[in-house]
């Protein structure tokens, strides 16, 4: 026969595993609902995977700066993945070579035909590769260099005269492209001015502390305008 006391430690057992399930439940679902962003991980032997803490840092920058809820964990994805469809913003970058297959094109295009948003941050070296395997997913579409006054620019932080200049590469002005589908930008890329390198870990590239901070913010902007447009 079970005495009161004991009866009443068991009851106080099983109510405490209760209360941690539910809390398991609840940030599991927290965890489900925040934004994530997936490095997109592609064939051809460019590097896709460089400096995994980019997106980390940005998304820690947006929880301090913004009220999106996000979860700021590195993730990639292929684009042959049933988890594709599971992320608003996909980031791609790298220094070398890419190649779409026939399916991947076709599941990109849908991804971004239902929703999704494509940033690509030229690392040096990828704009040929990059601009190439983009006409396998969109043929009959180019590449056109975004204003100043585009509303990504000033959706958030101010940056009215574009993108930032976060490296030198070519010595080349920071450029802003987009691709669009009725009206609404389905792909972002940014050449001769990485600013993902400025997400990175400070002791990386050894940015000031000002650079990285401009970076931070503008990729803030990408992120608002992806989220809200």
């Amino acid at each position: 026969m079970i005495t009161k006391p004991t009866f009443l430690r068991i009851l106080c057992v099983l109510l405490a595993f209760s209360i941690i399930g539910l809390s398991r439940t609840h940030a599991q679902s927290r965890n489900e609902s925040a934004l994530r962003i997936a490095r997109l991980k592609y064939n051809g032997g460019g590097d896709w995977y460089n400096d995994p803490s980019a997106e980390v840092n940005l998304l820690r920058f947006i929880q301090q700066n913004t009220t999106i809820d996000v979860d700021p964990r590195y993730e990639f994805v292929e684009l042959s993945s049933d988890k594709l469809f599971s992320y608003p913003i996909l980031f791609m970058t790298g220094h070398g070579n890419v190649v779409f297959s026939d399916y991947e094109a076709q599941r990109l295009r849908s991804y971004l035909e239902r929703g999704g948003f494509l940033y690509v941050d030229d690392d040096y070296g990828l704009d040929k590769a990059f601009r190439r395997e983009l006409k396998k997913v969109f043929p009959d579409q180019d590449l056109v260099e975004l204003p100043f006054s585009y509303g990504l620019y000033t959706c958030h932080f101010n940056f009215s005269n574009g993108a930032p200049k976060t490296h030198e590469h070519d010595g080349k002005p920071a450029q802003g492209f987009g691709l669009f589908q009725k009206g609404r930008l389905l792909v972002y890329y940014t050449y001769e001015t990485n600013p993902s390198d400025g997400w990175t870990d400070a002791e990386i590239h050894g940015d000031p502390p000002e650079v990285r901070e401009q970076s931070l913010r503008f990729g803030t902007n990408i992120v608002v305008w992806a989220l809200t447009h």
